[in-house]
């Protein structure tokens, strides 16, 4: 049985490997192909490592790749029109995926098309909804309250809950919470770093003389990340003395560590919210990239928990707020014994729902083979 598969970033890469080998205990003989990252990659040979080259991340910079883009796009709807699979399961990734599930659709009228974990068109551009339930077989949703917007387009849809609540359940040791530690987390991606780690780095100065006790840590998910930030700091004048400890994958760990964080908007403080880690919600995008997503959103938020608790739980300093007086300002409450307090209650309270039993791989696959 042949199965392409589509993800385009490291997050949608991981699930991605996972609702692979899930597949693959149940039809031994599914061959899979398609583009991924390397853990993909390492369960099946015919999905290609585009992940560095495909993790492009605001309208202004996707603009920037477009011709990469559709050379891409092009060559994927050739070979899945060529190889006519059973199966074309799309992961995350919306700007490019809902483009190829159009042209296979039309092209390979007999492929049934899965998405597994669902575009955010409830925040924004909801006009994409029709076209979804046109062009998709089935929508795998990892978020309770997205099943409805789908349904309600005629779009056949299942909650299979959130594959980091099964990841993070079974190995976060909350038990190690270090006092005064405050987890820094920049971002996965070379640009989220050149915007966001030049902030901590102001903010640690100024903590140095007012906030003594506090110790920072930094999580990097990968050795040139790390270089990247050694490169920042020597250039504002950063002795490697100077700099907090920069742990190479360290994310996980980290998160059971730390008293509080600081979190680039993403995956990663779904991830902290799981680890029962209060955090403060960080972004910085271009500018140009800031003025459109404000016009085009359509939600209060833009941090999953607090969109999961529609209520303000954690901090959110996007663009101009996103300051190391405002960083100050937001960790001196948080450090505080009874908000830290209150935070992580409502936290918890937000991300209860995410796990179903057996786990969300587990279940979209289930789901997907049902197709067949």
């Amino acid at each position: 049985m042949k199965i392409y598969v589509i993800a385009g970033e490291k997050s949608g890469d991981k699930q991605g490997a996972l609702l692979m080998r899930e597949l693959l205990a149940r039809r031994p003989d599914t061959e899979f192909h398609g583009l991924g990252g390397s853990e993909m990659h390492a369960v099946a040979e015919g999905v290609r490592d585009w992940a560095e080259q495909a993790a492009v991340i605001g309208v202004v910079e996707v603009l920037r790749h477009a011709r990469f883009f559709l050379r891409e796009l092009k060559a994927m709807e050739r070979r899945i029109a060529e190889d006519k699979p059973a199966l074309l399961i799309l992961i995350d990734y919306p700007g490019f995926n809902q483009r190829l599930a159009e042209r296979v659709h039309k092209r390979c009228p007999d492929t049934k098309i899965a998405w597994f974990i669902a575009p955010m068109v409830w925040a924004w551009h909801k006009g994409r909804l029709p076209k979804l339930a046109r062009d998709l077989d089935l929508m795998l949703c990892t978020f309770p309250f997205e099943k409805a917007h789908f349904e309600n387009a005629g779009l056949r849809t299942e909650f299979v809950g959130h594959p980091l609540a099964d990841d993070i359940a079974a190995t976060k040791q909350s038990d190690r919470r270090e006092e005064n530690l405050i987890g820094l987390f920049p971002g996965s991606r070379s640009r989220e770093i050149e915007k966001h780690f030049p902030v901590f780095l102001q903010l640690i100065h100024k903590a140095k003389e007012k906030h003594p006790e506090w110790r920072f840590e930094v999580s990097a998910s990968n050795p040139r990340l790390e270089l990247q930030m050694r490169k920042i700091a020597a250039h504002a004048g950063f002795r490697d003395t100077d700099l907090p400890p920069i742990g190479v994958g360290t994310y996980h760990e980290l998160m059971d560590r730390a008293t509080v964080a600081l979190v680039t908007s993403g995956t990663a403080t779904l991830e902290a919210a799981l680890h029962d880690l209060p955090f403060i919600l960080v972004y910085k995008v271009a500018w140009g990239t800031y003025i459109l997503g404000r016009l085009l959103l359509t939600i209060r938020f833009i941090g999953i928990v607090n969109i999961l608790a529609d209520a303000p739980v954690t901090t959110e300093l996007i663009q101009h707020d996103f300051s190391p007086q405002r960083c100050m300002q937001e960790l001196e409450k948080l450090m505080l014994p009874g908000r830290r307090k209150e935070t992580l209650r409502n936290v918890q309270a937000a991300v209860s729902s995410l796990s179903k039993r057996g786990g969300a791989a587990a279940q979209a696959a289930e789901a997907v083979l049902s197709l067949l």
